[in-house]
């Protein structure tokens, strides 16, 4: 499966209200892997960003004014997303932007171009209810290194949320670029005889046992109750003993 990581940066906060797209990173994961065909575009919006905004992003309107405007690279970013699925942290808002700029230069909402949509704060939500759950934070509770991320940037959060998109879903635990067939790297096989070892047990503390129930409740509650291990201790709690 083909998916593409996406992320934007705005002028502010409200496209309806005149604010436009000034950056677009793009990050290309198939089967689960980075592939480094990656794309990233700063756009010249022509208006100057929110004060807010501009704390966020540090983008001047001094850097975009030689910066290609949206029209110029929409036919190449829809060619580039077309079929695959999206992944997006608060996909609402960055979908919104993008609609408009396609309802400005004439084209199909976004979703028409694209397979489907992964919004990963809707995820995280359902997985982390109650807690922060926004690209910070999640980098902070998966273990995601966020340390250059001073300020937002569209490529950066992208290739971030990525790592947090494997993470949220049980995959590898670190992404890497794609080794195809024809890379000339031997393959070396190691042989070990595990019964000369005796392998220690290690026994989970009152903490660690806590704090695996803490995950567990987690689940059960994000699933309404329909977690299986869950259902079995309550049948088996209910059944008469022989």
């Amino acid at each position: 499966m083909r998916q593409i990581v996406l992320d934007t940066e705005t002028t502010g906060l409200s496209a309806e209200t005149g604010d436009r797209i000034i950056e677009i990173g793009c990050v290309e994961l198939v089967a689960r892997k980075l592939t480094g065909n990656n794309r990233h575009w700063y756009l010249n919006p022509d208006r100057e960003s929110h004060e807010d905004a501009l704390k966020v992003h540090g983008i001047t309107s001094e850097f975009l004014r030689d910066k290609p405007r949206f029209p110029q690279i929409a036919d190449e970013l829809l060619e580039y997303v077309q079929g695959a699925e999206i992944i997006i942290h608060n996909a609402a808002f960055d979908l919104g932007f993008l609609n408009k700029e396609l309802e400005l230069v004439g084209k199909p909402a976004f979703r028409s171009h694209v397979d489907n949509v992964i919004d990963t704060l809707a995820m995280a939500k359902e997985l982390y209810p109650g807690k922060r759950n926004s690209l910070d934070a999640l980098c902070d509770r998966l273990g995601v290194d966020n340390s250059g991320r001073t300020l937002h940037g569209a490529l950066l959060d992208a290739e971030l949320l990525a790592d947090v998109y494997i993470n949220l879903t049980r995959g590898q635990e670190a992404l890497l670029i794609d080794i195809g067939p024809s890379d000339d790297i031997a393959a070396i096989e190691t042989r070990v005889d595990l019964r000369a070892f005796t392998l220690p047990v290690l026994r989970a503390n009152e903490q660690e046992a806590a704090a695996h129930e803490e995950v567990l409740s987690q689940l059960d509650k994000a699933s309404g109750g329909k977690t299986l291990w869950r259902i079995q201790i309550r049948e088996d709690a209910a059944s008469p003993v022989a």
